[in-house]
């Protein structure tokens, strides 16, 4: 029971994440810009952090053998490909005349599939320990708050209404706990889940940092926001670190 709990706990707070978009309405695109790439630069810092620290340690703990980093490439490559497929990415860039976003259907999509995507490896982690779970469900929630004040940028910028773009993200959302019950489902059926979630798991996580949030934060050149980036970075990992201390 207290593994439902926190599974499903944990992937509706995630879904709740979808709804911060409404507090930033009225802001510029100025002020957005200046508090996302603190964030995105965190999020990059926990994911990484998350992956190096908890994620593929675990992986190696439970078994050992090429499998391990062949599953890490495979969730290099899923994340990969979904972008490609569907031509959609991590962009938290807010969205204005010189940064436009057109396809609000197809980012509904993709953030749909990442969300579901989401719910896996949340409960898919705690399925190992409540401790890498937690570690887990803080990266992803470090990510989708910026995450989802983009998405919801797109929306109102393709032409959704305020209502229908709170709607729809909150759907979005909630697709991660349909993935954290198939998670489930697997997870306690299927022997060896939990040597296949975890290193994919770390193999996305660094697929977002590396090939999608890194980038983002090279656009901006200016040596005192590149130190904070930098500073934001650590914070994430150190974030982790001390997870991994205070568990262990």
């Amino acid at each position: 029971m207290s593994l439902y709990l926190y599974v499903f706990g944990g992937v509706l707070a995630v879904s709740l994440v979808s709804l911060i978009g409404v507090f930033f309405l009225s802001a510029s695109a100025a002020w957005l810009k200046r508090i996302i790439f603190p964030l995105v630069s965190f999020s990059a810092g926990a994911l990484i952090g998350d992956s190096f620290l908890h994620l593929l340690p675990e992986a190696v703990e439970a078994s050992e053998g090429l499998g391990i980093w062949l599953w890490t490439i495979a969730g290099l490559a899923v994340f990969f490909i979904l972008e490609k497929a569907i031509h959609w990415r991590h962009c938290h860039i807010p969205t204005s005349r010189e940064h436009p976003h057109h396809l609000g259907a197809m980012n509904l999509v993709g953030d749909s599939l990442h969300n579901f995507f989401d719910g896996m490896v949340i409960a898919g982690s705690f399925l190992i320990s409540p401790a890498l779970g937690l570690a887990t469900l803080i990266a992803v929630i470090a990510h989708e708050v910026p995450q989802e004040i983009g998405d919801f940028g797109i929306l109102m910028y393709a032409g959704y209404s305020r209502r229908k773009a709170i709607w729809y993200n909150l759907l979005t959302a909630l697709t991660a706990v349909i993935g954290a019950a198939v998670a489930l489902i697997f997870g306690t059926r299927l022997e060896g889940f939990s040597e296949f979630i975890v290193p994919f798991t770390a193999g996305g996580f660094i697929y977002i940092a590396v090939a999608d949030l890194i980038p983002e934060m090279k656009k901006e050149t200016a040596l005192s926001k590149s130190t904070g980036q930098l500073l934001f970075i650590i914070l994430g990992v150190a974030l982790m670190l001390l997870l991994k201390f205070l568990f262990e």
